[in-house]
């Protein structure tokens, strides 16, 4: 599921927008995770991901489950209202949000990342959309080239063959 956009900048500077399978690192994970939570909120299906990730939450931090799920409640409102008026600005910062906490979560106990790649694969994700899922795992790339530069991007793995120049 690989698809490049370019843009135009000034001098050389192109910006890649690829679509990716999730990636393998805890940035990847986490923002995957993120993205899928917060992509959830405006959809039918919130409760059932609200649930997935109260669940996850309680495994190793039930203290923590009632704020948590409040989090959660407050951002579904908060989605559902900026979705209304077209200000996505909401759900990214939301993103950026719940990625810091799975980080800081994923950080202090990195056995919870299995059942964190676990929750994203069989309960999130099945609850997205195709649209939703292709937005939500999107990532930006930037490069700048000058005079006889080059730039060799990619979201996943890359062969590079050359000849003599």
């Amino acid at each position: 599921m690989f698809k490049a956009h370019t843009e135009r900048h000034p001098p050389a500077t192109l910006t890649f927008l690829v679509g990716c399978d999730g990636g393998t690192g805890m940035d990847a994970l986490t923002l995957a995770a993120a993205s899928a939570v917060v992509g959830t909120m405006a959809t039918q299906a919130w409760e059932q991901a609200r649930q997935a990730v109260v669940g996850f939450w309680r495994q190793r931090h039930p203290e923590e489950v009632r704020a948590v799920d409040a989090e959660l409640v407050y951002g579904h409102t908060q989605v559902t209202e900026a979705r209304e008026i077209g200000d996505s600005s909401v759900e990214e910062e939301l993103i950026g949000d719940w990625q810091r906490k799975l980080r800081r979560l994923l950080s202090t106990d990195p056995s919870l990342r299995v059942e964190l790649q676990r929750v994203l694969d069989q309960e999130l994700t099945p609850l997205l959309s195709a649209a939703e899922v292709a937005r939500v795992t999107e990532i930006r790339m930037n490069a700048q080239v000058s005079d006889q530069g080059r730039a060799y991007m990619s979201a996943r793995d890359m062969t590079i063959n050359e000849g003599p120049s």
